[in-house]
């Protein structure tokens, strides 16, 4: 009965969200018909002038924080001593609680604003700025306490006449509080809203892009500040006018930026916190939110988008209640109170603006922000970001080989700079191996994707979708002048930018779609096979979506390029099947002779499906024939997470479990026969690469040999089914001689056409002639693409 009445009292409730979402809508799309209407059109961006940065306005407004500016306002002071022309302002909003008597007999060079009334932190801030007599304003929060040096860095921060704020770097007064706020802000939008937060990193050390200066820890450009109209009132009384002010400099064109080195101290909601309830703070969040996407969001993809979740929100909340994480009903007509202000707003908005929603949401990110504003100049070197979903040391899978042996070898051609996750904290250390070769390196443990039951992206892709790994590539790319970004394996191409003078590059080790149809043919249950055919079906339609997005995609082999190139024709001219797929072959000793009779190895990671469908396959079909022949024949397993022996189903008596070990050219080295019984999976096997550099003879499936054999005896033995495969390894077995040129000319193919100091030797070129390409300057060795 309860429910039932719950339901009944709901029902009225989430009909008036609806009917304030609707107004508002119509309302909005009248609005915006009228300003097409009247002719108007996004603002072409004019030059701007730099502000006189020799000295500064310091406006703080307050309401009733006597004790407050008694605690901080003596920093204030001592910080902006030492030169004249630098000036203190109080906007007393009304105080009753003596904040102007105390300042005229405490502070008498203090400039006192008593507008009678309390004109929120907006209305305050604005009447300081018009009443300052300086180029450059810092507004401070009454509750700020600051560091005596922390002037200079803001005004250095104006040497650029597209500079409209410079940010503080943040600190609480209590070093014990979790750094909620620090003045390095983000903004996005997510589900139909704006989404803020303050990213704590203390890898930045110079000025760097930030979505919005924080209203009570900032300077600003007085003339710009008073062109956009200051902080708008219509959020009053107070939260994500600052957040409304940066965006709206965004959209014009200007640059907000964040200076770690001018330090605040803040005491977080020492004034709000005191005279409202935290109940009261959220409701005027919520309804804020919504005027952001009323005012500022002119994009109509994006607002529909905003209205869908709106309504959807409120929907939920007039049922089950309301949470600060979404709409209400209540957050609709409370912002629907201020619809007439905010349709006006909105025309202001667009009026002023010179780049559209999009653009305006990138710029703040450190990879748009080096992509648009930094210069580009060609140099000797390339800064080149290497970004690897997996760990590179020690290399126990053959994507990581192609990585190790590519990241030392590119250290001869460019500047590189490394980001890898990581399983393990301990991880780390081995990487120490590649410090000589890498200008810089980062880390992180990733955390392992939640599952999206119905989700369009595939596992994959979600599995890897971190915002820290986002924030850190764009960091990187910002702070070390890149030039290309890497990106390895499929899952990482969601990292991709729409770079007008960088260049983004991916690398696909294999074809994901491809290798899932593979396994499809696999003799698999009926639940694990609609399972793996949703998975293909997502996977096609990502990657055929995100990959002509990319401005090169490489490629392990021909047949992996033709494949794509059946999905994507329009791909051609950008497709490279002949530049990652390599290894150092120095590093492998040729030893045809000497090896151990009667053993055959199998090598890779079990983390990879094909491997254990492979050697499962093997031992099922295949060892039993080879073993009626040559009853002394031992299979040797190598390679990372090997399966239980108790998994295996075959003669257990002939197999030897060595798991991991740490130099895989021993066992290449040591066996007598290479056995590659892949029966999915795309591009090329590394540990074919692998043996054929080492002399070990292969017998390998025509899948398992893709891209590197195309005839059988020609490199390799080649046979598909388990008969013909036992007696390619018994032939080699009986009569290693047989097979001696075989594995000759095997080497030789290795150290022509898939040398890592050949191959990344190209890449280097590739990358300068597209970057070229890319930024209008004349090219010069032309891309090797894929051959028609």
């Amino acid at each position: 009965m309860r429910v039932v009445l719950r339901i009944l009292l709901a029902l009225p409730l989430a009909a008036s969200g609806l009917l304030a979402a609707a107004l508002a809508a119509l309302a909005l799309g009248l609005a915006d018909l009228a300003w097409l209407v009247a002719g108007r059109r996004l603002r072409p961006c004019r030059a701007d002038s730099r502000p006189a940065a020799h000295a500064a306005s310091v406006v703080i407004p307050s309401w009733n924080g006597r004790e407050l500016l008694e605690r901080n306002l003596p920093s204030v002071v001592a910080a902006l001593a030492g030169n004249p022309e630098n000036e203190i302002i109080v906007v007393t909003n009304g105080s009753t609680d003596g904040t102007a008597e105390f300042l005229r007999r405490e502070f008498p060079r203090v400039r006192l604003i008593e507008p009678g009334r309390n004109l929120g932190f907006g209305g305050g801030a604005n009447a300081g700025v018009r009443a300052a007599r300086n180029d450059v304003v810092v507004l401070l929060n009454n509750d700020m306490r600051v560091a005596r040096d922390f002037l200079q860095p803001l005004l250095d921060g104006f040497d650029d006449p597209g500079v409209f704020a410079v940010s503080c770097q943040i600190y609480f007064s209590d070093p014990a509080r979790r750094r909620e706020e620090t003045g390095l802000t983000e903004g996005w939008w997510e589900n139909g809203s704006l989404r803020v937060r303050h990213r704590e990193d203390q890898a930045v050390q110079e000025l760097y892009p930030c979505f919005y200066g924080g209203g009570g820890s900032c300077a600003f450009d007085r003339k710009k500040f008073l062109e956009l109209g200051g902080f708008d009132e219509i959020y009053a009384p107070f939260y994500l006018e600052d957040a409304d002010l940066g965006y709206r400099a965004w959209k014009r064109g200007w640059k907000v930026l964040y200076q770690p080195r001018s330090v605040v101290w803040h005491e977080h909601r020492g004034t709000i916190g005191k005279h409202f309830r935290v109940s009261q703070i959220g409701r005027v969040l919520e309804r804020n939110r919504v005027l952001f996407a009323w005012k500022n969001i002119h994009d109509w993809r994006r607002l529909a988008e905003h209205f869908c979740f709106t309504l959807a929100e409120a929907v939920v909340s007039a049922f089950v209640g309301d949470s600060p994480e979404r709409a209400s009903p209540g957050a609709l007509w409370r912002a629907f109170a201020r619809l007439p202000r905010a349709m006006a707003a909105r025309w202001r908005a667009r009026s002023a603006a010179a780049v559209t929603d999009e653009e305006a949401f990138r710029r703040p990110l450190g990879g748009y922000y080096r992509d648009r504003f930094q210069a580009h100049t060609e140099s000797d070197r390339l800064s080149v970001l290497f970004v690897s979903p997996y760990p590179i040391c020690p290399p126990v899978h053959g994507g990581g080989v192609f990585m190790l042996h590519t990241l030392k070898e590119l250290a001869r051609h460019a500047e590189v700079h490394l980001i890898a996750l990581l399983d393990k904290e301990q991880e780390r250390e081995a990487h120490e191996e590649l410090r000589p070769y890498c200008a810089s390196m980062e880390f992180l443990v990733r955390m392992h994707g939640q599952s999206a039951a119905g989700s369009l992206v595939p596992h994959a892709v979600r599995e890897f979708a971190n915002p820290d790994l986002a924030w850190l590539i764009h960091r990187q790319i910002c702070t070390k002048r890149v030039d290309v970004i890497q990106l390895e394996y499929t899952p990482l191409a969601q990292y991709h930018g729409h770079y007008r003078n960088l260049l983004c590059v991916l690398f696909e080790h294999d074809i994901y779609f491809q290798s899932l149809g593979r396994a499809l043919k696999e003799r698999r249950g009926l639940l694990w096979k609609a399972q793996a055919a949703f998975e293909y079906l997502r996977a096609l339609r990502y990657e055929l979506r995100t990959l002509p997005h990319l401005d090169r995609v490489q490629v392990c082999s021909r047949e992996n390029a033709e494949y794509l190139l059946s999905f994507l024709p329009g791909l051609a001219a950008r497709l490279d099947e002949d530049q990652r797929a390599g290894i150092d072959t120095r590093l492998y000793p040729f030893r045809p002779d000497g090896r151990e009779p009667g053993t055959m190895l199998f090598l890779g990671s079990f983390r990879h499906l094909p491997n254990q469908a492979a050697l499962q396959w093997f031992v099922r079909e295949v060892l039993p024939r080879v073993l009626a022949a040559r009853p002394s024949a031992r299979l040797i397993v190598v390679g990372s997470d090997p399966p239980p022996r108790y998994g295996l189903s075959g003669p257990l008596e002939a197999i030897e479990l060595r798991g991991r070990v740490e130099d895989v050219r021993e066992p290449l080295g040591r066996y007598a026969v290479f056995v590659c019984p892949i029966l999915s999976g795309s591009g090329v096997r590394v540990k074919l690469l692998e043996a054929f550099a080492s002399g070990i003879p292969v017998v390998s499936t025509r899948l398992g040999a893709e891209g590197l054999a195309r005839h059988d005896g020609e490199f390799c033995a080649l046979a598909d089914d388990a008969e013909t495969f036992a007696r390619r390894v018994v032939e080699i077995l009986e009569d290693p001689g047989k097979v001696r040129a075989m594995v000759e000319r095997a080497r030789h193919e290795v150290v022509r056409n898939w040398d890592s100091a050949v191959l990344t030797a190209r890449l280097a070129a590739c990358y300068r002639d597209a970057l070229r390409a890319k930024r209008g300057a004349p090219a010069g060795i032309t891309c090797p693409s894929v051959r028609a």
